[in-house]
């Protein structure tokens, strides 16, 4: 399952694409006068507002509460690639709000100028819990909901919940709560407790759309993608959209290749394989994996909250299923996803590409679906026990050329890449996360993955983390490179 690239540079040909739920890669800042600073994509002033994408969704603030907007036109901002790619990272955006909440007066008094009015809403969580009339309970939620949109905007997910959870203590029947925490919920791979909510809010509204599309994604996420099929075309009937649209027909494919195969469960993984995979195969798959969770998991300090979805195909299959390059070899889309055609038994290669596969997992879900490819695929590497003295001479005399491609460039993306391309985005990939974990820790590494499942950019976080910014660390990994190996 390895091939080698035509120069220098070995080539690993496991692959990640962005999780189930997937961010983007933000190009833009918008610093506002309160001082807070928010990174996102598609930054557009007209109207009197800056309106921009981010993982949650289109948002907009009034153009009085911006100082400036810097943009940067040399970066791509989205992940996603070309309609192909959607479809297989199947993303998802927030809910609309419901209602008109965005035009309460306690909505609008709980965000202005930039920021969350925390005295505000105290006032009107006290006055609910001394009097709950329905005026008090409206403005309570309506405060809540908007304070939740706000901080999902700028990527605190953990504070949203708070501020849904909140709110469903007034008024545990509010649809927009529910679908709210309930999306966050699946923004961090909790799709059993997403289920909950979105069961509550099934009841209320039996024909809601939004119900159908998020409890499809988290019947996928839970490996049950003929239950996800079901409630895609539901939603398809009530409200049809492009994204459900992607989704449902990933999913179907899915669903009828899955039909027939066999399966077996662990604590922590939920495995389906063609028939033509030998079960004593199928066994030992389950068995690795369970030896790496442990370590993977104490390595990046983080524990999926839910079992992973595995899946063994013939070589055939697994092409025609992921839609993936010809050079890749293994696939994680949220679940993982390998060829075994010929094998009967482990081998140390698929030993070493499950547990590469696996830390993806790991880190998509840990970080919420917005880590980087460059990083994702060269922690996984080194999780899987690469290393790049192999590579340290070209990749060394490639820097001394100026040759080297900017970090940024391998953010987005790999799947159009040519071979070639793609082995160099490996090698340098895994050069720097082996300069990281040498030189400053695997800590560190990890308190990158925290700040970017935060919502920081990747650059602001290594300049946090390790105070350099991606020029910096290239020329910290062409000089680990010469130190360690050459």
């Amino acid at each position: 399952m390895r091939s080698s690239a035509a120069h220098t540079f070995r080539f690993f040909v496991a692959l990640c694409l962005v999780p189930a739920i997937s961010g983007s890669v933000f190009a833009d800042t918008i610093y506002l006068k309160s001082g807070r600073k928010i990174t996102a994509a598609h930054v557009v002033e007209e109207n009197g507002e800056v309106s921009y994408d981010t993982p949650a969704g289109r948002f907009s603030f009034p153009l009085s509460i911006v100082d400036h907007v810097v943009h940067d036109n040399s970066s791509p901002v989205s992940p996603a690639g070309n309609p192909a790619d959607r479809a297989a990272n199947l993303p998802m955006a927030a809910p609309p709000a419901l209602g008109d909440s965005g035009k309460d007066a306690a909505a609008s008094a709980a965000v202005h100028d930039g920021s969350i009015d925390s005295d505000l809403l105290s006032k009107v969580e006290s006055e609910a819990t001394e009097n709950a009339s329905p005026t008090a309970i409206a403005r309570v939620v309506a405060a809540e909901i908007a304070a939740a949109q706000f901080e999902i905007s700028v990527g605190d997910f953990e504070r949203a919940m708070d501020r849904y959870t909140a709110g469903l203590r007034f008024d545990p029947e509010n649809e927009g709560l529910l679908l709210g925490a309930a999306y966050l919920h699946l923004r961090r791979s909790e799709y059993s407790l997403a289920l909950d909510l979105l069961d509550h809010a099934r009841r209320i509204d039996p024909d809601s759309a939004e119900v159908a599309k998020l409890s499809g994604w988290a019947y996928y996420g839970l490996n049950r993608a003929a239950d996800a099929v079901t409630q895609w075309k539901h939603a398809m009937e009530i409200k049809p959209d492009e994204e459900t649209q992607h989704a449902l027909e990933k999913a179907t494919r899915d669903a009828q290749e899955e039909a027939e195969y066999h399966e077996g469960e662990t604590i922590h993984f939920r495995l389906k394989y063609n028939g033509g995979a030998a079960p004593e195969l199928a066994q030992d798959v389950l068995k690795t994996l369970e030896s790496e969770f442990d370590e993977i998991a104490a390595t990046l300090n983080y524990t999926p909250p839910e079992p992973i979805g595995v899946i063994l195909y013939t070589n055939q299959t697994f092409m025609d299923i992921t839609r993936a390059p010809s050079w890749s070899g293994a696939l994680n889309d949220g679940r993982i996803r390998v060829p075994v055609e010929g094998l009967s038994s482990m081998n140390n290669e698929l030993a070493r590409i499950l547990k590469h596969e696996l830390t993806h997992s790991f880190v998509g879900q840990k970080t919420g679906g917005r880590c980087p490819v460059w990083l994702q695929e060269g922690i996984a590497q080194y999780m899987e026990g690469k290393r790049s003295r192999v590579n340290a001479s070209a990749l060394s005399a490639a820097y001394e050329q100026h040759m080297e491609v900017s970090l940024l460039s391998y953010e987005t993306s790999w799947l159009n890449m040519p071979k070639d391309a793609a082995s160099n985005a490996y090698a340098w990939s895994l050069a720097v996360v082996e300069t990281i974990t040498t030189e400053n820790g695997v800590d560190d590494l990890e308190r990158i993955l925290d700040r970017i499942g935060a919502g920081s950019s990747t650059e602001d976080a290594t300049r946090a983390v390790l105070h350099e910014d991606y020029s910096e660390l290239m020329l910290s990994t062409a000089q680990f490179l010469k130190k360690a190996y050459l």
